[in-house]
């Protein structure tokens, strides 16, 4: 039988794992971007007339480049220490560059937020909080021991009030930028990890149905091989028995041949009735839908009571692992959290169909509502209002990924007895013809 691997389902590592290692190609290219600038701004410089150190400051320019040289022939990925002190190296290089040109009366003082900024999105909270505190200290001492700039006719000179503010500036664009770019990155990560998760959910449910189909025409197929077996040894067990009546061994022998092809028979009878859900039913009645999505879930001690319109007829819809999935975390939270009972109510009409799932629970934390279908960090999910709960607080996320990606639309609220679930499609885009033919069953190799 065609083999059938099913994905990894062992815990979830959830979503804030180690920052993957940076890119050297991304590191060379944004430094070379970096010393262009540099280099262009003191060549302008110079030739508007301006009087500085030009001689050392091109220099801190090549030794920037001569570092990015030196990249070349690193590892493709940078690691996580790596990738510090080339951050370092770049404050270094950008606080010597400000000395040397004026200190914070030069307009690109502001550039030290650079290596602060891309540490706060690729590095870990220690080695952000380490450049941060670099670029304060840097930056102070670029300040403070700068070379002043002159001009023949202009003055570039700033009073020590305004360079004081300049300053303080930087060093609030230090935590805020730092604190701003962490927080979207964090945010970032937590939504890539968590549609992770929801691919993982939806390939696990395919792969489960398919192989339910597979074994469905498994059980088929080895029907006729397994009765012919069970004739031959009910012949030899009586051609022995006549022929050797003093081998009673061999009797024995036929005889429990006879028994293991009759236990395989009620084997493959059984595995094919597990396998009945064959991928390629492609249309169910939404009462089956309903029940094949909260069967998981039926025998927990809560009561899953179903409610379906009596007129119009209820349609036959589509039979799609994605819908039955998310249906099923919806239905999988509210059994977590009911008292005794959860009721799954069906509406539809020529436009539209909805399904909601409604809970006698405590409800959905008020001030977490608009928030409940987004992907959660694990430390936040004990706060959530409701207690004794082990989670991820992935569930509604993925039931809402999976959902609206067929069209549906989700929305939480709170009865005055529980929480409630609205799921909402369009009726052509839920509707499906029973009638069509159904595809071919999986070929077993």
């Amino acid at each position: 039988m065609e083999n059938a691997t099913l994905p990894d389902t062992g815990p979830y590592p959830g979503p804030r794992r180690p920052a993957e290692p940076i890119r050297r190609r991304t590191m060379v290219l944004l430094r070379w971007v970096a010393l262009a600038g540099q280099m262009a701004a003191i060549i302008l410089a110079w030739l508007i007339g301006v009087h500085f150190a030009v001689q050392p400051a091109i220099g801190v320019v090549v030794i920037g480049g001569l570092l990015n040289l030196l990249m070349t022939v690193t590892p493709v990925r940078v690691s996580q220490r790596g990738a510090t002190w080339q951050l370092v190296f770049d404050l270094a290089q950008i606080a010597l560059l400000i000395g040397l040109t004026g200190g914070l009366s030069n307009p690109f003082a502001l550039l030290v937020l650079a290596p602060v900024t891309i540490a706060a999105t690729a590095l870990q909270n220690r080695q952000t909080v380490l450049i941060g505190a670099a670029t304060a200290v840097m930056i102070s001492l670029a300040g403070w021991f700068a070379l002043p700039i002159h001009h023949p006719t202009l003055d570039l000179s700033m009073s020590p009030i305004l360079q004081l503010g300049h300053w303080v500036a930087i060093l609030i664009g230090v935590v805020f930028f730092a604190g701003y770019a962490r927080r979207v990155a964090g945010e970032l990560a937590t939504t890539g990890d968590a549609l992770f998760a929801t691919q993982m959910a939806l390939a696990r449910e395919q792969k489960l149905q398919h192989l339910g189909g597979v074994i469905a025409a498994a059980a088929h197929e080895m029907g006729t091989p397994l009765a012919t077996i069970k004739l031959i040894a009910a012949e030899l067990r009586d051609e022995l028995g006549s022929a050797l009546p003093d081998r009673d061994d061999l009797a024995e022998d036929a005889a429990t041949l006879a028994a293991s092809a009759d236990r395989c028979s009620a084997i493959m009878r059984s595995m094919g009735r597990a396998g009945k859900d064959d991928l390629k039913l492609h249309a169910a009645p939404l009462l089956t839908v309903l029940q094949e999505a909260s069967e998981p879930h039926a025998q927990r001690g809560k009561q899953v009571v179903f409610h379906l319109n009596a007129e119009p007829p209820a349609p036959s819809i589509i039979r799609d692992a994605g819908i039955i999935h998310g249906l099923r975390n919806i239905i999988q939270n509210a059994v977590d959290f009911a008292a005794s009972r959860v009721d799954v109510v069906a509406f539809w009409d020529e436009e539209v169909m909805q399904i909601r799932v409604r809970d006698d629970g405590p409800g959905f934390p008020a001030t977490m509502l608009g928030r409940l279908a987004d992907p959660f960090p694990v430390s936040r999910r004990s706060q959530d209002g409701r207690d004794g709960y082990e989670g991820m607080g992935l569930g509604l996320f993925i039931a809402r990924s999976l959902l609206e990606s067929g069209g549906a639309r989700m929305r939480l609220s709170n009865t005055g007895g529980g929480a409630q679930v609205d799921v909402t499609w369009p009726i052509d885009r839920i509707r499906a013809d029973d009638r069509a033919p159904l595809r071919e069953n999986p070929k077993i190799l």
